[in-house]
């Protein structure tokens, strides 16, 4: 009786944050359905096509539909592939493209301190540490993509593996030096803070960070795999890159992951830079490389030295 008790009052202490979790997982698949459903809007209307519009009214119910059909629909294992590590891929991208969301302030907690009512950002784990959580987890997820181009057995695959790995770290360390440059100017590597303090900042300070914000919106696009930086998914060089040989649900999961990762993203754009709440010809790859070592790397290493000078010298840097 005593353990049923024990259990219970343990259930009742983790049952809210459970369900905040639940909540959390739920609104990023339907954010990601509908961001796809947008996204074929969009592309139907630069074509002069139709887009999604059958299923349901103005095709609103298609997202379900496609899912319907990945769940269902047989998984195909190439011959060559390496059974385990092909299964695991997927789980791994998924997963981590979920994690980041532990982070990421979602809503606002009101507190009365001192007599005094502040709202305060609200998340599900406020960890001090929360931008480099969130780094730490983006970086996990090449292991993914590169397991799944070398299980694949597929040289398609495999190149689009080392090119989507060889892509997100080069522009990793350009987005590392620009939220340095946020957390000199903030004083704080938790991101609950940082929305706070962004609030309370000077416009000068969003002026001197302006430069910064436009290297890592260029950076995310790298990171993500979107236009003009696709080049790991390059169809008329590699088929669909490092997931060519993937179908039904492991597919989906690959899918999932991507524009998961595609909203984390725009999310921290939104909370270094943004306060917290609010068609391009291809590269080639030796651009996109270039564009990463020689040129966003170098500046964002001088602009860090510029924050920090600026504030110094002004006696504004965080105490």
């Amino acid at each position: 009786m005593g353990v049923l008790q024990s259990l219970l009052t343990y259930l009742s202490s983790v049952g809210p944050l459970i369900f905040v979790m639940l909540s959390a997982m739920v609104g990023v698949m339907v954010s990601v359905a509908y961001l796809v459903y947008m996204e074929r809007k969009v592309i139907a209307f630069m074509q002069l096509r139709h887009g999604p519009s059958v299923v349901g009214p103005l095709g609103l119910l298609q997202p379900f539909a496609d899912a319907l059909k990945l769940v269902t629909k047989e998984s195909i294992i190439p011959l060559r592939s390496r059974n385990f590590a092909f299964f695991i891929a997927p789980v791994i991208t998924f997963t981590l493209a979920l994690s980041g969301w532990a982070v990421i302030p979602f809503g606002v907690s009101t507190y009365v301190i001192n007599g005094v009512e502040t709202s305060i950002p609200a998340a599900i784990a406020n960890i001090n540490l929360g931008v480099l959580y969130i780094f730490a987890v983006s970086s996990l997820e090449v292991y993914g993509i590169i397991m799944a181009g070398w299980s694949s057995g597929s040289k398609y695959a495999f190149l689009g593996a080392i090119r989507s790995a060889s892509q997100m770290i080069s522009y990793e360390v350009s987005m590392g030096l620009v939220v340095l440059s946020v957390s000199v100017a903030t004083g704080s590597l938790r991101l609950v803070d940082i929305v706070v303090m962004r609030h309370t900042m000077p416009y000068w300070v969003d002026l001197l960070l302006l430069p910064m914000a436009l290297v890592f919106f260029i950076s995310i696009l790298a990171e993500t795999n979107r236009h003009p930086f696709d080049l790991p998914e390059a169809e008329s060089e590699l088929v669909s890159g490092y997931n060519v040989e993937y179908s039904s649900m492991p597919f989906a999961m690959f899918f999932l992951g991507e524009y998961a990762n595609m909203i984390l993203v725009s999310a921290m754009m939104v909370i270094f830079f943004l306060g917290g709440w609010a068609t391009i010809p291809r590269y080639r790859y030796d651009q996109l490389m270039r564009l990463g070592w020689k040129i966003f790397l170098p500046f964002s290493f001088a602009w860090v030295m510029v924050v920090s000078g600026v504030l110094l010298y002004l006696d504004k840097l965080p105490k």
